[in-house]
């Protein structure tokens, strides 16, 4: 059609018109190609800066460091736990940390399942499967508060097996063992003893020894408050024999722990645990004395003497009578924990059975 409209006659010479057409076609050619720059690079213009705005909106998450993040946690733990139970955390998380940081891993999410099994395994190497295990329950802990404030995407610790214990029992004192380290007590170390007797002589746990404060003693009514692990306080007797032995306490604080480091009343802002354990350690010099195993410490001592109060009774009393006295005493919740304790410690032994075992009595059994 343009062609026709331009003069263009089929059948013709139209030379004349190629002239006329060419410039037309350049000018088309070249304003075509103007056209498509213009639109070329507005849109690649676009297209960068579409980029760049999206870049910038899409910020990485800053990573938070090991120290940071741990910290956090055990804050939240300090709000919410005792002082006794933030300790079980603290400690554990700690080691932790510096193991971590000896292995030059800083950043909380580089922190994987394997580097979790790698640091208990050295944690197992250098203690027991129990003390692997409680790690392993610690962390655990931990890495849920930081999946709950999401600092973490999961806590994949209790997808990591507890390994398999054999519980290790205090052994009684035999009567020999008991005498060597009680003279060997009064002559190096007699804060130490008088720790010892509020174990053996009012059946205490030794952590409910550490938890005791001046106000928990009421010497003119002869009783003592306990802090329990199964009930906020249970209410024990002070036997005479223990009286005797007590310091005068009537112008200490009230406030004050009954045990320190150095003396009977006192100040000793520690974590319960930690109490325990320096008394342990302390302990532990004692018994080294007479190649004492790990089988004795000092609960030892509070095997010893129920067994001990539990024989005595026996002389005068039957068994169902004598567990019923026992269980006032001792501190049991219940009849049956009395008895499966009981049991565990050998409280109970035959008497003498050799008379029939008896050659005599053995071959009128055999006749009949």
């Amino acid at each position: 059609m343009k062609k026709l409209e331009a003069g263009y006659i089929p059948n013709s010479d139209n030379s004349s018109l190629k002239s006329n057409s060419s410039p037309s076609t350049a000018v088309d050619k070249k304003d075509t190609e103007t056209i498509l720059n213009k639109v070329e690079q507005p849109a690649k213009a676009v297209k960068k800066t579409t980029t760049a705005a999206i870049a910038s909106t899409i910020k990485e998450e800053p990573s938070t460091s090991i120290q940071e993040a741990f910290d956090f946690a055990l804050k939240i733990k300090k709000q919410s736990l005792s002082p006794n139970s933030y300790s079980g955390y603290h400690g554990p998380l700690k080691q932790f940390e510096k193991w971590l940081e000896d292995n030059e891993i800083s950043d909380i999410k580089a922190i994987t399942k394997k580097t979790v099994v790698q640091y208990l395994n050295s944690v197992l190497a250098r203690t027991s499967p129990r003390t692997r295990n409680n790690a392993r329950t610690s962390l655990s802990a931990i890495f849920t508060t930081l999946e709950d404030n999401e600092i973490i995407e999961d806590n994949f610790i209790p997808k990591i097996k507890p390994l398999s214990t054999k519980p290790t029992r205090n052994k009684t004192f035999t009567p020999k063992q008991e005498s060597n380290l009680e003279a060997y007590m009064k002559e190096n170390d007699k804060l130490l003893l008088s720790f010892v007797q509020f174990i053996s002589l009012c059946f205490l746990r030794p952590i409910e020894v550490c938890r005791l404060k001046i106000k928990d003693i009421d010497i003119a009514d002869k009783k003592i408050y306990v802090k329990a692990k199964n009930k906020k306080v249970k209410i024990k007797i002070i036997p005479e024999i223990l009286l005797n032995l007590l310091p005068d306490l009537s112008s200490a604080n009230p406030e004050h722990s009954l045990f320190t480091p150095y003396k009977i009343g006192g100040e000793w802002d520690i974590p319960e645990r930690d109490k325990r354990n320096y008394y342990s350690k302390r302990f532990k010099k004692a018994k080294d004395n007479f190649n004492l195993g790990v089988e004795y410490g000092l609960y030892s001592y509070r095997h010893t003497y129920i067994t001990k109060l539990y024989r005595e009774m026996r002389k005068e009393l039957n068994p169902s009578e004598t567990r019923s006295t026992l269980l006032g005493i001792t501190g049991h919740s219940t009849l049956s924990s009395l008895e499966k304790y009981l049991r565990d410690i050998d409280a109970e032994l035959p008497e003498d059975y050799s008379e029939f075992l008896q050659p005599s009595t053995i071959n009128k059994v055999q006749n009949g």
